[in-house]
Order: C-alpha cells, then sequence, then structure tokens
C-alpha cells in the first residue's frame, strides 16, 4: 500500500526552537514547515491542513492556546503538540483539556524529541493509511447493499448465498434497525425468480379488516367500499416474491388463511367464489419473539413451522462492533455526496464516542446519528462536537452502572482503556503512558472480544 507523506508545522517565535525541530525531524520522512508569528502560523495550518502541529505556547500577539482552540476548531483530526519553557501542572491540563495532544517542556534532549515526534508521525500515516484501507475494505465486505466483515455478518452472508436458489418460504429475524428488509432483497435478487416482481407489505401498518383484501385482493362489491376488482399483494407478485415484514403482527384469523395459501399454493379474492393458482416465495421478517407469541397463543405454531423452513437471524449491532468503522465510512461517503460536503472522515476520538455506544437502534439509529453529523461538520472530519448531544453525554460503563449489570474483567479493563483513550483523544501513545502500560497492549485490549460474545 502507498506510504502516506506526513505533513508537520512547527510554529514558535524563536527561530532556535525550529532549528532544532527541524534538526529532529531530519530521519523522519515529513514535509516540515515552520512559522515563527502565530498569526501566520495558523494561517498556514488553515491553507496545508498538516497532520501535526507543534506549537509554543508563549508567544507575542495570539499565544498558543489561542491558536489550539483555533485549529482545533477547524482541522479537528490535527494532532497538535503544545511546546513551552515554563511548565506549569495548570496550563498543562488545560491544554489537554481544549485538544492538545501532548505538553511538552523546553529544553528537551533531541532523542526524546525525535522519538515523540516518530511516533506522533507513524500514528500520522496509520491513520492516513486507515482510510484508504476502509475504502478498500468497503468493496471488498459488501455483499448485495449489506457490509460487514465480523464474523456474525460473514456467516449470514454465507447462508443467504446457500439458501437463495433454493427456499420457498424463509424467516428473518432481528432486532429493528438490523438490516431485515436488506437480506428480503438479497433474498429475492440472488433467487431464480429475481427478474420478476419483489412486492413488499408492511403487516404492522395494515388495517386488520382489510388485510385479506391487501394479501389476496377483492371482487367489486364485496364490502362496503369495494367500487372495483383489486388484486391482492400474492396475486400482483405471482412469479416472483412476497415480503411480509413484520409477521408478528398478523392476526390470528388471517395467519390460517396465510397458511393455507403457503400450503395450496392457491389464493381467493374476497367476494370470489373461485380460486386462483399462486406461484410465489414468500419472505417473512419479525423483530419479535415468535416463539413467545405462540406460547402466548397469539401466533401459529404451525405457520411458523411453515415460514422457518429457512431462517436467519441478524446480529444486533452492539454484538459486531468490528464492523462500525466500514459503516462510518460508507454511511459518512453517502452523506458527504449528498450534502454536497468534503468530508474525509471521522476523527478517533469521535470513533471512541461511537464505539462506546450501546446502539439499541442498531444500523438505522447509525445511519440517522451520521446523517445529523454529516450534516452538522463545517471541516473535512466529524469530530464529537458534530454528535447529537445523547452520545456526547451517555457513558456506556454508566448505563451498565445503572442497570446493574455485571461484567466479565476482561471488558471492564476494555471499557476502561476506552475512557482514558477518549480522554487523552484518542492518543494512544498518551493513553498508554496513563495506564502505564505499552502502546502495543492498548492495541491488545482493544482489538480483543468480550468472552461472553
Amino acid at each position: 500500500m502507498e506510504q502516506h507523506l506526513v505533513t508537520v508545522a512547527a510554529i514558535d517565535d524563536d527561530q532556535a526552537s525550529l532549528d532544532f525541530i527541524k534538526a529532529a525531524l531530519k530521519q523522519h520522512p515529513v514535509e516540515l514547515l515552520t512559522e515563527t508569528s502565530p498569526d501566520r502560523g495558523l494561517q498556514l495550518v488553515l491553507r496545508r491542513r498538516p497532520q501535526i502541529v507543534l506549537l509554543d505556547l508563549m508567544m507575542p500577539g495570539m499565544n498558543g492556546l489561542e491558536v489550539l482552540d483555533h485549529i482545533i476548531e477547524a482541522a479537528p483530526d490535527t494532532e497538535v503538540i503544545l511546546i513551552t519553557g515554563q511548565y506549569s501542572p495548570e496550563s498543562a491540563v488545560e491544554a489537554i483539556r481544549r485538544g492538545a495532544g501532548d505538553y511538552i517542556t523546553k529544553p528537551l534532549p533531541l532523542n526524546l524529541l525525535r522519538d515523540k515526534i516518530g511516533n506522533l508521525v507513524t500514528e500520522a500515516q496509520q491513520r492516513q493509511t486507515a482510510l484508504q484501507l476502509d475504502a478498500e475494505l468497503l468493496k471488498t465486505y459488501q455483499f448485495e447493499e449489506m457490509i460487514g466483515r465480523s464474523p456474525l455478518m460473514l456467516q449470514v452472508f454465507a447462508r443467504i448465498r446457500r439458501v437463495a436458489p433454493h427456499y420457498r418460504t424463509a424467516l428473518v429475524t432481528g432486532a429493528s434497525g438490523t438490516g431485515k428488509e436488506l437480506v428480503a432483497a438479497a433474498l429475492h435478487r440472488l433467487s431464480p425468480v429475481s427478474g420478476n416482481r419483489f412486492a413488499v407489505c408492511n403487516c404492522s401498518a395494515v388495517v386488520e379488516t382489510l388485510f385479506e383484501s391487501e394479501l389476496f385482493g377483492h371482487v367489486r362489491g364485496a364490502f362496503t367500499g369495494a367500487g372495483q376488482d383489486k388484486v391482492g399483494l400474492f396475486e400482483y407478485a405471482h412469479g416472483g416474491t412476497v415480503f411480509l415484514d413484520e409477521i408478528g403482527e398478523i392476526p390470528l384469523e388471517m395467519q390460517s388463511k396465510l397458511l393455507r395459501v403457503l400450503e395450496n399454493r392457491e389464493i381467493q379474492r374476497v367476494g370470489a367464489p373461485a380460486v386462483r393458482k399462486v406461484d410465489v416465495r414468500v419472505i417473512a421478517a419479525t423483530n419479535r419473539n415468535l416463539q413467545e407469541l405462540i406460547a402466548e397463543k397469539r401466533f401459529r405454531e404451525d405457520l411458523y413451522y411453515r415460514l422457518s423452513m429457512v431462517e436467519i437471524e441478524l446480529p444486533p449491532l452492539a454484538d459486531r462492533r468490528e464492523d462500525l468503522p466500514l459503516l462510518e465510512h460508507f454511511f459518512i461517503e453517502q452523506f458527504a455526496e449528498q450534502y454536497g460536503k468534503t468530508i474525509r472522515g471521522i476523527t478517533p476520538r469521535a470513533q471512541i464516542v461511537l464505539g462506546r455506544y450501546p446502539w439499541r437502534g442498531n444500523i438505522r439509529e447509525l445511519k440517522s446519528i451520521l446523517g445529523s453529523a454529516c450534516m452538522m461538520a463545517e471541516g473535512e472530519m466529524i469530530d464529537v462536537r458534530d454528535l447529537p448531544e445523547r452520545l456526547r453525554t451517555q457513558s456506556a460503563q454508566t448505563n451498565n452502572e445503572e442497570s446493574g449489570e455485571l461484567l466479565p474483567l476482561a471488558e471492564v479493563e476494555r471499557r476502561y482503556v476506552l475512557r482514558v483513550l477518549e480522554q487523552a483523544g484518542g492518543n494512544k501513545v498518551k493513553a498508554a503512558k496513563i495506564l502505564g502500560i505499552n502502546r502495543a497492549t492498548v492495541y491488545r485490549i482493544l482489538n480483543e472480544q468480550d468472552p461472553g460474545e
């Protein structure tokens, strides 16, 4: 993969300090931009958008914290390192709070400065590579308008491929917002009847008294208001596929009629004496637990067995968090084009916030949140400030404590590392230093799966 050249800007009113930084960077493959004026330095940063900025704290006219505020506002993905000859704990805390990635004190040994900058350059290259890699992976891990590289989703994709040529009835289950209609559409497109109609009925939106007419049609005069013959969904989709979304909402009386249609492959319009043969594939979907509805006598067991000859269960987004980067890239690209914006991606700290969110609304909620964030974003990267208020304030750990949930030790460790990483602005070197571990251990903890998953 192409190695990206990292641009570093150094802003310091002391030319000797700039020469020192130039010497420290000599061994690194970077483009160095320097400026002795804070005003001109800020304009340089806004114009060239370097990945790393080395910023002197005490400068005439505009101090480093003011310059920092402007940089974070305009380019939140830029890594800003404040350098000062007058260290104080208060100014260090204030700098980190306002978005600085690190705070170092002059005079700094050449080797130490070289190592610090080297680590930042490596991380900047990794971030740039990750953006490119996400775009390439997106092509690899797209399947029939669905996206996923997690083992759970790869299993779903494999199951769809295997059953699509053969199924007559199928049941798709999963929580709201997980993409059940996308699975149904994929089954249809990969089936032998893909060239024919794909008819959709949202069962939760149909008035109970009109169910039979909606599915099977009626003849003129069959009931009050039936002014003309109507073709039902099954007849309309003859030779193709009928998708019955929210199948758990169908009334019991209608369930028996639907079962008869599935068994006999024939329908009877309301008010008509004759039956008509239909050849359709039927896909049903639900976010309800049909076994519980059967136990409550609210769903027919024989209909369930007829529908679930092939059953595909979609996992919630919280169980497939490794898919978040690809989904984020996909939706950001989609909304950036829709809104006519040049948004390249999302900052590490915003990714951390998304990674900690519980995602009860699943992919539908993720799409909504990123659509809003793209609308709010003013720069090239979505930052925490662009996310809805509920994400900025809600903590996954707080939610677990309030619910009394007991977590495995490894998950407690992982979530604590995420909290520290968020406080460190996404800087893994700084997070590792706070935690007293090396950066490789940080990566290992974050990449480990919850044993309970």
